[in-house]
């Protein structure tokens, strides 16, 4: 720690992992009333649990906590002045469930009175929707395969619980997702009648579709749902359509589709239920990694119109304004993800925010204000009002946090070829020519993403108030500097997003505040691949942590959960030619691996891999060996759980401050 650093949270980590985190955010309609969830440990400091507080959007009035259990609760939507969240907790026993088989229940908040169930069954409920104008509630509900009704599939939730029985049957490519396994049950889609705060009437809409249902939206007016839709192609490919189905009749229409090209994801219905907005996604290739705009798509004719087609950024669609002239997005730019206009007519966009990172965008009911949850990287998070109009924010009282140990600026340099090589460097306080700090270098993952939001997960500050400077580059590759930035690195894994890395790292290091003789670096999924193809290509860090990392690209292309975009989006030289493994025998640097058992992602062969490349092939004393491998059995591409993220933390932490110091590291208690 430096030592003028004051105590904070961030320099105890039972204080960091015990900070509150902002989490979804939604606005009644009538613009009254403001929900966020806020997460922070349960009683026994095991894992996150969220709540839901109410805010004052006039922002005059403090927090207020709405709900309050063990289980926790997420919020999902209004009807008129009534909050329906999602929670766990146990429902009453008239309403024939096991209380020792909780499951996730839809639960009723109404402006005056106790929460109640507004939709409990055996198996849960998946999402919700409710129509804007009406009555209308559409229910996502995962049922067992083959189940024809919801007897059926308690039964069937029964049979496999008692007995034990876990297996799961495939018929298409795919069998697991990020950090779960696919199968064994399957979304439908239902629709039903909210009264007095219940739903009734339930029906189904679908039926058993297998895993072709990934999410859904209502229309304003409760008349129709727009699906996208998993379509499942040869070669273990699968794409993502748009379906239009009609509530009354159940009749569907396909809206947009694209075989072999592209998906299309992230709808929303426009107010007057004539159209849709979406993100269109090519597929990558070997060339790109594959581009991404907004598409218009009228429900009545299948028109298809691309969106801001001259705005080279990758949108995100968050809300319309009320007469549907108007489409708020948010999108990355230059190291934020600011709040955008787009006018439906001209097209012309509009950046409505300055600093930060921004989601979970609600519009007034007059439109002239928008709410949404704020962070960035020297902040941990706000909730905040956007006057439409004047383009100004202001807060709204929330979460409050103690202020960071230390600054943040934006640095940047030029690569070889001209290109400009952006990012973030947090600095102690007292760094200075007079007392210069050593330096960590951060490689983001993704690849395709950007510094630009807080992260609880890669928080640099912790680093920070101990001492240390910490580079957060965005190299070739990086979202939100245009689509020419990002294909630079496409299949180009180890050239420009490397040399790139170590052209800013070059740069922040000739600073008279920062030393250039003790530097190391950490990195995760990407930014583990990157950790891993340092090591072999350099001995410039004194220590390197390698974090769910890709190793062998092409063992890894067949064990990923979606091995096709593998195969298509690279070409073999790439794999070969940018694969960490070729040069194990070049790593001299010390490196700390960590992996999650449960990383579908990147699976935990990987890690497995790296680490008897480190290990298999030492023949001096075992006890000397300078590498340590760090395993969570329970967690998955991320670690998650306060106690773990402690440990994940502490473990690095000591492993980079040990080598940069000569010493062998110290074992943290628990390990």
């Amino acid at each position: 720690m430096s030592e003028h650093a004051p105590h904070s949270p961030f320099s105890d980590l039972d204080g960091y992992v015990a900070l509150p985190r902002l989490g979804a955010l939604s606005l009644s309609p009538d613009g009254r009333q403001l929900v966020v969830e806020v997460s922070a440990p349960n009683r026994e400091g095991t894992a996150y649990t969220s709540a839901l507080w109410a805010l004052d959007p006039a922002g005059q009035a403090p927090a207020r906590r709405l709900t309050r259990s063990p289980e926790g609760e997420r919020v999902v939507t209004w009807h008129g002045d009534e909050l329906l969240f999602t929670s766990a907790r146990p429902a009453p026993a008239s309403e024939g469930l096991d209380p020792s088989e909780s499951t996730k229940a839809l639960w009723c908040l109404p402006a005056h009175g106790e929460a109640h169930p507004a939709l409990a069954r055996d198996g849960g409920v998946a999402f919700a929707d409710v129509a804007k104008r009406g009555d209308v509630a559409l229910l996502g509900v995962p049922v067992h395969a083959g189940a024809a009704d919801d007897e059926a599939d308690a039964r069937l939730r029964k049979q496999r619980r008692e007995g034990k029985v876990s297996a799961i049957l495939h018929g298409t490519a795919g069998v697991r997702h990020w950090d779960h396994d696919l199968g064994a049950e399957h979304v439908r889609l239902r629709v039903g009648r909210i009264r007095d705060g219940v739903v009734e009437d339930v029906r189904d809409l679908t039926g058993d579709e297998g895993r072709g249902i990934a999410a859904a939206r209502i229309s304003d007016d409760g008349q129709r749902v727009v699906v996208e839709w998993r379509r499942f192609e040869p070669l273990g490919r699968f794409r993502t359509d748009l379906v239009v189905i009609d509530v009354a009749s159940g009749e569907r229409r396909t809206l947009a589709s694209a075989p072999g090209q592209r998906s299309h994801v992230a709808a929303r219905w426009s107010p007057d239920g004539t159209f849709v907005v979406a993100v269109e996604e090519d597929h990558a290739t070997p060339e790109t990694v594959g581009g991404s705009r907004l598409v218009r798509l009228d429900v009545g004719t299948g028109e298809r119109r691309v969106l801001a087609a001259d705005w080279d950024r990758w949108a995100a669609p968050e809300a319309f304004s009320p007469d549907g002239r108007t489409l708020f997005v948010t999108a990355d730019e230059d190291g934020h993800r600011p709040v955008f206009a787009i006018d439906l007519e001209t097209d012309a966009v509009t950046r409505l925010t300055d600093a930060g990172a921004f989601s979970d965008v609600q519009v007034s009911p007059d439109g002239a204000t928008l709410f949404a949850v704020r962070t960035a990287f020297d902040h941990p998070g706000e909730v905040v009002a956007v006057d439409v109009a004047q383009h100004t924010t202001r807060t709204v009282p929330s979460v409050t946090y103690p202020p960071l140990p230390g600054r943040l600026e934006r640095v940047e340099t030029t690569a070889a070829d001209g290109t400009r090589v952006p990012g973030w460097l947090a600095l102690p306080d007292d760094a200075s020519a007079d007392h210069p700090v050593p330096l960590t270098l951060w490689v983001h993952g993704g690849p395709v993403s950007s510094w630009n939001a807080w992260s609880w997960r890669w928080c640099p500050w912790l680093l920070v108030a101990r001492g240390q400077a910490v580079l957060l580059p965005d190299p070739a590759l990086s979202t939100g500097y245009g689509q020419a930035f990002v294909d630079r690195g496409w299949s180009r894994w180890g050239a420009e997003p490397y040399t790139d890395v170590m052209a800013l790292t070059d740069a922040v290091e000739a600073r008279p505040d920062v030393r250039d003789d003790a530097s190391t670096m950490m990195g995760g999924s990407f930014g583990g691949y990157m950790a891993n193809w340092i090591a072999t290509q350099t001995d410039r860090f004194r220590a390197i942590v390698s974090h769910a990392s890709l190793w062998d690209l092409r063992a890894f292309r067949a064990t990923t959960d979606h091995p096709a975009f593998w195969r298509d989006g690279f070409r073999p030289a790439m794999l070969e030619e940018h694969n960490p493994a070729r040069f194990a025998d070049r790593i001299t640097t010390p490196m700390l691996v960590i992996h999650g058992d449960k990383d579908y992602r990147v699976p935990v062969g990987e890690g497995l891999a790296l680490w008897w490349a480190l290990t298999g092939s030492d023949a001096g004393d075992p006890a000397e060996i300078p590498h340590r491998f760090l395993y969570f059995p329970d967690e998955n591409h991320w670690v998650l759980t306060p106690q773990h993220a402690k440990l994940w933390y502490e473990t690095v932490i000591e492993f980079l401050a040990a080598h940069r110091e000569g010493r062998q590291p110290e074992r943290p208690a628990l390990l």
